[in-house]
Order: structure tokens, then sequence, then C-alpha cells
């Protein structure tokens, strides 16, 4: 099939990527030359393990294709794609106009009957917008779908080429068949393929985002009463995670969620309910109690040291939202670390991928270093912000030699508290007794 993807972001370069790998001749299209050129010689611009390797392979291939030509794309495609940006407004609502410029541009395009598909996460009722905007410009025959994804940073090829399921809204017969064939590869092993309207389909993106960062709101709060109890959120996890209609996912206890979806959808999602006249008072708390986990680290080393940390040094690990990625968009550790630097701290950090990221949002607020190790030197105490596998089974001796004092604070739970105290650190993390 031959397909185009307008948009090389994170989803439209996966999406249009993992259509190249199962066989179909894929186009890709962004407007800024410089980066077209950089993804032809198989350089990307996103940390996404095994997305460099898939985008050179299927270059060399012939099968994947970048141009920042929208009309030379959408002539030579059957099905094309919308992945651009929907970043949210001061108001929380997404903005469209990314998407609705898309449409405008292949409808100028189109040479004959197109079955455009909406990849972006959008508000319900988008895909009647898109429409319109594309019939405005042409009178070639289009179909609409809605297509939403469902990928994970750091894990994101897998989830493509394995989903737990596929989600189809729309009222064409033809393109519901197009878009059965083009995944009916990627879900063999019996994977279900959901068709449905698209406004039910736009609707199943945002439920789905909006629920994961309950569960994790959820957790947190708990883990905050634990700590006031004396009970042990691990503990409690695997007791309610065992429970089949309640599940083990999305119940880690942390510094809460960030990244480029949760913090956008639910904030969308609550925009949308207000606009009908719906209070979503679950949303709204939701919202707030993310907002406050974030601080919760912050409020662990004014507890140890004071509200004024003057002089102190602060060494750090973990940036990124989550690992397996060097997305820092809405991470906890921007927020704890501009409370460090309010309050007058130094702070040294170190991530394996995010190092980059951290230099153009911080600047030189803070010191990043190479290794994580040098992170610990002459600090008061070592903060855990993301819960990389390098950091999991460190050399405890060489942490305790450089810091100051053997203090370390986690934000992930990544340490057994007993195997801390017993190597003589002072220890605190998140929902468990501080030792």
């Amino acid at each position: 099939m031959k397909i185009a993807v307008i948009g090389t972001g994170y989803v439209g370069l996966v999406a249009g990527t993992c259509f190249a790998e199962s066989g179909n001749t894929v186009v890709c299209v962004d407007l800024n030359p410089e980066k077209v050129e950089a993804l032809k010689a198989g350089r990307i611009p996103i940390y996404e393990p095994g997305l460099e390797e898939m985008v050179l392979r299927n270059v060399n291939a012939n099968r994947l294709s970048f141009t920042t030509s929208t009309s030379d794309a959408v002539q030579a495609s059957q099905v094309i794609f919308i992945a651009v940006g929907t970043p949210q407004d001061e108001d929380g609502s997404a903005d469209l106009s990314y998407v609705l410029s898309a449409a405008r541009e292949i409808g100028r395009a189109m040479n004959g009957p197109k079955v455009v598909v909406d990849k972006s996460t959008v508000p319900v009722g988008t895909s009647e917008k898109v429409a319109a905007a594309i019939r405005e410009v042409t009178d070639h025959p289009v179909s609409l779908v809605s297509n939403p994804e469902f990928l994970k940073e750091g894990n994101a090829i897998e989830d493509f080429l394995k989903p737990d399921r596929v989600v189809i809204g729309t009222d064409s017969e033809e393109a519901r068949q197009v878009m059965v064939d083009l995944y009916s590869p990627f879900v063999r092993t019996g994977k279900p393929i959901l068709c449905m309207d698209p406004r039910s389909a736009e609707m199943t993106k945002y439920a789905a985002n909006a629920l994961l960062a309950t569960k994790i709101s959820f957790i947190n709060e708990i883990a905050n009463l634990c700590e006031k109890l004396g009970a042990d959120v691990g503990k409690v996890r695997e007791g309610i995670g065992s429970d089949v209609r309640i599940g083990p996912h999305f119940l880690f206890a942390g510094i809460g969620y960030g990244g480029s979806c949760f913090p956008k959808d639910v904030s969308a999602l609550a925009r949308t309910a207000r606009d009908v006249g719906y209070d979503f008072k679950i949303l709204d708390a939701v919202e707030a109690a993310n907002e406050h986990q974030k601080s919760v680290i912050l409020e662990k080393v004014k507890a140890v040291f004071g509200p004024d940390l003057s002089g102190r040094t602060f060494g750090i690990w973990g940036l990124s939202f989550k690992p397996k990625t060097d997305d820092m968009r809405e991470a906890p550790s921007l927020t704890i670390i501009k409370g460090l630097l309010a309050a007058g701290a130094k702070v040294v950090a170190h991530d394996p991928e995010a190092s980059h990221e951290a230099r153009r949002i911080l600047g030189d607020t803070i010191r990043l270093v190479d290794s994580n190790y040098e992170a610990c030197t002459d600090a008061d105490a070592l903060l855990v912000l993301t819960e990389w596998n390098i950091y999991q089974r460190p050399d405890f001796d060489t942490i305790k030699r450089l810091l100051k004092t053997p203090l370390v604070i986690d934000g992930r739970n990544i340490y057994s508290p007993e195997r801390m105290k017993a190597q003589g650190f002072t220890y605190h993390s998140i929902g468990r007794k501080s030792v």
C-alpha cells in the first residue's frame, strides 16, 4: 500500500517507519529541509530504542522516504495520515491549527479519492472539522478515519508492531476495509481491530489516557497516606494489583506523571467536558493530585535541611519523565529542580539521554555531568527522579564515599529500605517508612 504521513514528530515517524517495516511504501512529510535531510541519512531527532536502526533499514530498502512536499506525497499515496502536533492552549484545550492546516494542504493536493486518517490526538468531533476543511478546497472524494495511537515512549516500536488493540473510527465501509487490511499484519496473534464511529474513537484515546493518569494519581495519594499511617505502599500495590478487576499496571508510587500525553490529554478532556457544561470532578482531582506529587521530593528535602537551602548541593539521577526517552515535557524533575534553585541550592544532574534537553530548557542554571557518580561528589544528598536501568544496581560504597552525608531520597522506590539501612544510608522513599 502507498502511504503518506504528514508530520515526522514522535507519532508520525514511528508510524511511518513501522508501516514501511511491514512492506508498505511510505513517504513522510516535514517542512523543515534540514530535518528531512537528516532523516534521509538515518539520523532521528528523538531517542526511541530501535527506531534509528529501523529508519535506516527501510530508507536503504527504498520503502521509506522523506520530503518537504506535501503535494508530491499526497498525490503518490492512497492513504494519508495526519500526525502533526496538537499542543495545549492556555485554556487547556488542544490546538487544532496544525491539524486543520495539514487537512487543507491535503485537500489542495488531492488528485483522486483518498483515505485521510487522523493519527494525532484530537478532541471529539475533530474528524468532522478535518473533513470540512478538506472538502472546502477539493471536489475529490475523501473518506475520514480516526485512528488514535497508543504508543508508550521508550516502547513505541513494540507497541506499534504488536498492539493490544487497533481502534478505527470511520463511517465509510471502504475506508474501514482499507484500514483493516493495513493493520492486519500487526494483529496476527488475535489482538482485536475495533471498528467504531469517529467520535467514539476520538473519545477512546482520551478516556484511556485519563484512566491511566487516574491510576497513577490514585496510587500516589495512597502512598502519601501510607507514610502517615506507617503502611508500605509497595505491599499495598501487591495486595490491590493482584485483583484482576484492578491489575498491577500503572500502580507504582512515585513523583507524578509527565511527558507529552497524560498532562495534555487529561487537560484537554477536562476542557472538553467544561465546554459542554459537564463538571468532570475526577479529572480535576487527578490533575491537582499530580501537581502536588511533583513537589513531594522537595518537601522531603526541606524537612531534612530546612526551607533555606543556600550552600547546599544536591545530586540528581534522572531528568526525563520516564526511562528510555529523552522527553522532559512536564517532567517532575523540572518542578523539583526549579524548587531547589529557588530555595538557594545548587544542582548537579545526570541522565543517560536527556542532558541535551535539560541544557535547552534549564541552560546553565544546573551542572550536567557525564557520570552518575560524578553527580554524587560532595553533594548533601542524592535524589533519584527517573528509574533508568543504570541506577538500579549502583555501587553503594562509591555513592556513600562521594556524598557529604549518606542521604538518598528516592522518588521512584527502586531501592530496598532494609538494604539501604544495612549499608548505612538514611533513606527516604515514597509511601514507605524512612530509615
